[in-house]
């Protein structure tokens, strides 16, 4: 059997052990999902595992001072929301129990806090990372030194199906991923590196993907954030001060609200087709356009279904008609429109397997589609409309 066809079939293993249903994840299919009311703060490392070092700076004391900051900073801002912390003192928590502590909490927010190091003195700034394939030596590098933790595990080897940190082409499976939280995940990443930026004035290396495990086994919008290095002499020193913390802990703090606001704020989808002249009261509401070709073949006809799956194959800021012309072709695209992002879909089908087929289909043509769902024309995780089926 070649390397290339058991690498296939280790990476179909490890995705299908590890998915959350497999895995014997509760979900509340009654939670209300537009709202942030349960967060899941994770300080990296702990207990025998220092992560980083270099001299008396230790990442597992840097993360969790911070972390014990932001929890401290949205309790007082929103007594409402509940925190979790993955620990609150120095001790040593596996990997897969940390995203076990967030999915069984049906936490809407997970941020894991980390601080990095490298041997080249002179590189610094925050990153922050969302699950997905790396695209670079360096992104792989630092997946690489967070994963490597499972190594302390006792029988990491069963726990994990074998996944080896320092292989690389044990990441192949991240090739196969589909993240249905990737794009809150982003704008959630996008908003710390602007206030890490702005107010905290530290120095953006960006929005990154990577093969990290314990994003992987999260089902809510998942952030890993790398504050700064300890290799740099002045961010060693800026980590190390009460000062440089809580400036990370605040900045933080204010992308969560941010993002928190956005996501409240994005009322019910309204379904109207492109006929329909009637006009959205609120308008802060998003409302979904449909084409209807002549030839309908991928829309189906059951519009009223409570649920409904679609791929969708693109986000624009700009808007653009859904013509075939400006889809390659495509006649069952829709559009959903916001101030901030304009969601293109392709079809509508009353069940996931004909989403699935849809989505192998246009995926020749958009490399990144995804599936998702919709409920009374609001969208909804693709695994709560399946448990609802």
């Amino acid at each position: 059997m070649s390397n290339s066809l058991l690498n296939s079939i280790f990476s179909v293993i490890f995705i299908l052990i590890f998915s959350p249903v497999l895995m014997g994840v509760n979900y509340a299919p009654d939670k209300d999902e537009s709202r942030i009311s349960i967060v899941v703060i994770d300080p990296g490392h702990g207990g025998k595992d220092w992560g980083a070092s270099m001299g008396k700076a230790k990442e597992k004391d840097i993360v969790l001072d911070i972390a014990i900051k932001l929890g401290n900073i949205i309790k007082l801002n929103y007594p409402n929301v509940k925190i979790i912390y993955t620990r609150k003192k120095d001790i040593f928590v596996p990997l897969h129990q940390r995203a076990n502590i967030a999915n069984k909490n049906k936490a809407d927010l997970f941020i894991s806090i980390h601080v990095n190091a490298v041997e080249r003195k002179s590189v610094r700034g925050t990153e922050t990372f969302v699950l997905g394939q790396h695209r670079s030596k360096d992104n792989l590098d630092v997946a690489k030194k967070e994963n490597a933790v499972i190594l302390l595990e006792d029988d990491y080897t069963n726990t994990y199906e074998g996944f080896d940190p320092n292989l690389p082409e044990s990441y192949i499976m991240f090739e196969l991923v589909q993240d249905e939280y990737l794009e809150q995940s982003v704008m959630f990443a996008s908003a710390i590196q602007k206030q890490f930026k702005e107010q905290a004035n530290r120095i953006d290396r960006s929005v990154k993907q990577a093969g990290f495990l314990v994003l992987r086994r999260t089902t809510m919008p998942s952030v890993l954030i790398e504050t700064g290095f300890l290799s740099h002499t002045s961010e060693r020193n800026y980590l190390l001060s009460e000062s440089g913390k809580t400036n990370l802990a605040s900045a933080i703090f204010k992308a969560f609200k941010d993002y928190k606001i956005k996501i409240e704020d994005k009322s019910s989808f309204n379904l109207i087709t492109k006929n329909d002249t009637s006009k959205t009261e609120n308008k802060k509401e998003e409302t979904i356009t449909v084409l209807k070709p002549a030839t309908e073949k991928n829309i189906q006809k059951s519009e009223n279904k409570r649920i409904f799956f679609s791929v969708q194959i693109m986000a624009l800021k700009r808007k653009m008609e859904t013509t075939p012309t400006n889809f390659k072709g495509e006649k069952s695209i829709f559009i959903v429109e916001s101030a901030d992002v304009n969601r293109y879909y392709s079809g509508k089908f009353e069940n996931a397997e004909d989403a699935e087929a849809e989505k192998s289909r246009i995926q020749k043509k958009y490399p990144a589609a995804f599936i998702v769902a919709f409920e009374n024309n609001k969208l909804i995780s693709v695994k709560k409309a399946l448990l609802k089926m």
